[in-house]
């Protein structure tokens, strides 16, 4: 059955998923989690959070750069990914301290599929919401229009 991203609330919703959602960057799996977090937000893919037992050890690090602010989540903080000789600079993000209401997310990962080789989830490959800022995974259960193309910023 279809999800509209049209019939995601505003302020978002959390929850719990409890499908294989995988990273690969470098022909290595670098997460791979049956228990990742997912936000819903109106006109925008689901965005999956990885807890970081999930996420192999040594393939994350602070990126320079700066922060950027949610106002529903709060401060987010952004990653480079490393696996093998491949380094994807802020390809990953995450809330430290998140506000009260998204209190789970705190310390779990999200990932630019973009900037992966490939996500998937229970073994079908995402493709990246468009645009350079928002990290929405849409499968083909997912439906749009999607906020994140050229001149859709200020819907």
């Amino acid at each position: 059955m279809a999800e509209s991203v049209w019939d995601y609330p505003r302020p978002p919703r959390l929850e719990a998923s409890s499908r294989r959602v995988q990273v690969v960057l470098a022909d290595i799996v670098i997460a791979d989690s049956s228990r990742a977090l997912r936000v819903l937000e109106t006109s925008h893919p689901p965005v999956y959070y990885i807890p970081r037992e999930d996420i192999a050890a040594g393939v994350l690090t602070p990126s320079g750069g700066p922060q950027s602010f949610c106002e529903f989540k709060g401060l987010a903080s952004y990653l480079d990914v490393t696996a093998g000789e491949l380094r994807a600079e802020r390809a990953a993000w995450t809330y430290e301290q998140p506000t009260a209401q998204y209190a789970p997310l705190a310390g779990a990962v999200a990932f630019y599929p973009s900037r992966m080789d490939t996500c998937t989830i229970d073994g079908v490959a995402v493709t990246a919401q468009e645009g350079d800022f928002y990290g929405g995974w849409i499968t083909p259960e997912i439906e749009g229009p999607f906020k994140g193309g050229p001149g859709t910023r200020g819907w």
